[in-house]
């Protein structure tokens, strides 16, 4: 196949560090069949209606941006631009403009989550997905991986907490449904089922972040109990669990009081050095 020579885009010419000159000798239209998505694309969900509007434009202008591939044994394998992909066969292409790089799976993840973050944002779930993997695939700290994606060592930690709320809480925020702050808010509750409860209420009132904030307080709040002989060993369980869930929520992690006797022992969760670190500056500071 003849190769067209084709100009590089702004958008990929920051994402991709080597020189331009180089870049361009690789520039050519590939039959749109030949590619295929990166199995690791952190983006999940694509919206039809988006795509339908990209498609429109794609037949009135072309691709602007080549999409970013690497070659594979039976054709090529989209590195970035998924969603050009995607719009470009819905506008009946038969071929598209693509940039050949060579990339391990390492960088086709980076590349792949840096260009969604940096074009149409990803969902606070895919986000979070991306970021773990990341962390875990490739071993980084949170810090290396801020680094690379352009993002707040915390953003990231934040973000990954997500990941521990129940799966049909994840759905509704992946569907706009709730927010990221709703979700923050939802994880000060320890059980599921009251973090699905709270959810449910907030979907049917339409409560703001504050609000939801202020029912998490609420609902972790020691219920009140008639004195008596026989509750002060009650009285001390409900105390240590209203004093463990103040200190999950002042500390952003998990967090169990064991009483033996009158002795105990507290354990704080961290999930990375990292998390290690911003848990030991909450409690004494920087």
């Amino acid at each position: 196949m003849a190769t067209k020579r084709i100009a590089l885009g702004k958008g990929l010419g920051a994402l991709i560090p080597e020189a331009r000159e180089a870049e361009e000798r690789r520039l050519f239209y590939c039959g749109i069949e030949e590619i295929r998505p990166h199995r690791s694309q952190p983006r999940k969900h694509f919206d039809e209606s988006k795509l339908l509007e990209l498609a429109e434009t794609i037949k009135e202008k072309g691709i602007l941006d080549p999409l970013m591939v690497r070659r594979t044994d039976d054709g090529y394998e989209l590195i970035a631009g998924e969603r050009r992909w995607r719009a470009a066969q819905k506008a009946g292409l038969k071929e598209v403009p693509v940039i050949v790089r060579e990339a391990n799976d390492r960088e086709v993840l980076e590349i792949s989550l840096i260009e969604n973050l940096q074009r149409e944002g990803l969902n606070p779930v895919e986000e979070a997905e991306g970021f773990r993997d990341l962390v875990e695939k490739f071993e980084m700290s949170h810090e290396e991986a801020s680094r690379r994606v352009g993002k707040d060592r915390t953003t990231i930690t934040n973000a990954l907490r997500l990941l521990k709320l129940p799966s049909e809480i994840k759905n509704h925020l992946m569907q706009n449904r709730i927010t990221s702050g709703h979700a923050r808010a939802l994880l000060g509750l320890e059980s599921e089922e009251k973090q699905k409860e709270l959810c449910h209420l907030i979907l049917q009132k339409g409560l703001s972040v504050r609000e939801a904030e202020a029912w998490v307080k609420r609902w972790s709040k020691r219920p009140k109990r008639r004195a008596g002989p026989d509750t002060t060993r009650g009285e001390l369980r409900h105390q240590l669990q209203s004093l463990q869930d103040s200190l999950r929520r002042h500390l952003g992690t998990k967090v169990r009081i064991q009483q033996r006797g009158k002795k105990g022992e507290i354990e704080i969760e961290y999930y990375s050095p990292e998390d290690l670190e911003r848990i030991v500056e909450t409690i004494i500071g920087k």
